[in-house]
């Protein structure tokens, strides 16, 4: 009798196999890949994702991910679909079916209304033969893989496979539409991934609330705007134009005959500053690595436009 392997041999094993296939699926992508993203682009309507049993947990990952991408999307459980859901799918969407055997029989409705309202279909299965690659208006074949498990049968490199296919769709769809950060924040503002996505721009302070002090201003008015503000920290502006800043580390520098000196010769001429628009995290960025605590906001032409503190970061969950 045969002694078992060891998880660690067993888990080894399942990821080399599940990583040969996504190698083989990677070189043998279809080229129809093209026609498929150029046809869910031009769809005035939904990308409708269905699959039965773990193709169907597989397909309800990928419409949430078109759809946090800018793809609308919307996962149909084909159950529910013979039972009044098949309503969800108009002539303005497009259908994404997948089925490792391509002979799904839960599929046979949806497949069916595809084809009776002229809905474009994509089908996503091993088998270019099957019923459902027949009838679909592309197909995208999976490589002809060993699942990963000892017999052979439970899916798993298929779903890898199919998964991957759908980020690959994903991220296909989300370059040609043009779908940047700003994009992507708008879907993704809650928890860590939108605190990482804020711009400095909405935590900035700005107007009344920043320490401004110009070249000529007494040193003693300059303290009490630093105090007063809060920051440990004042800008320097001359002809609207950030000039300078002012840090505990400057009063620090110049403590011989402070209080006889003005602002413009006390300030940092060459301070380090951030666009508005630039993500927060960046800003933290470059705190942490000038180990300084405020970091002020100027426009391409160098104008203030705000101040970002690390305490800022803090509340944003940034930090």
């Amino acid at each position: 009798m045969t002694a078992p392997r060891s998880s660690t041999r067993i888990a080894r094993a399942v990821l080399e196999t599940e990583s040969a296939a996504l190698a083989r699926l990677a070189e043998e992508i279809s080229p129809e890949i093209e026609e498929v993203v150029t046809r869910l682009l031009a769809i005035p309507g939904r990308i409708v994702v269905s699959g039965m049993g773990k193709s169907g947990h597989v397909a309800a990952k990928i419409a949430a991910t078109l759809a946090s991408t800018g793809s609308p999307a919307q996962f149909v459980h084909p159950g529910e679909a013979s039972h009044g859901d098949l309503g969800m799918i108009t002539r303005d969407d497009a259908a994404i079916l997948i089925s490792n055997s391509g002979e799904t029989r839960e599929l046979a409705d949806i497949i069916a209304h595809t084809r009776r309202f002229r809905v474009p279909m994509v089908a996503i299965t091993r088998n270019a033969a099957s019923t459902l690659a027949r009838q679909a208006d592309h197909v995208l074949v999976l490589p002809d893989a060993p699942e990963a498990c000892a017999l052979r049968m439970a899916p798993t490199t298929s779903t890898t496979m199919t998964m991957a296919l759908g980020d690959a769709l994903a991220v296909a769809l989300m370059e040609a539409r043009g779908f940047d950060r700003e994009n992507f924040r708008t879907f993704h503002p809650g928890g860590t991934l939108g605190a990482q996505l804020l711009s400095v721009a909405a935590v900035m302070h700005k107007g009344d609330a920043l320490p401004v002090v110009g070249p000529e201003t007494d040193m003693g008015e300059t303290l009490l705007t630093m105090t007063a503000k809060g920051f440990g920290v004042a800008a320097l502006v001359e002809d609207g134009k950030l000039a300078g800043v002012i840090t505990d580390g400057d009063l620090r520098r110049n403590l011989d005959g402070l209080m006889g000196r003005r602002a413009g010769e006390v300030a940092t001429r060459t301070p380090a500053t951030i666009a508005p628009e630039a993500l927060l995290v960046e800003a933290l960025g470059i705190m942490n690595d000038r180990k300084i605590s405020a970091l002020f906001a100027v426009d391409e032409a160098g104008a203030l436009k705000g101040l970002v503190h690390i305490h800022d970061a803090l509340r944003a969950g940034v930090a």
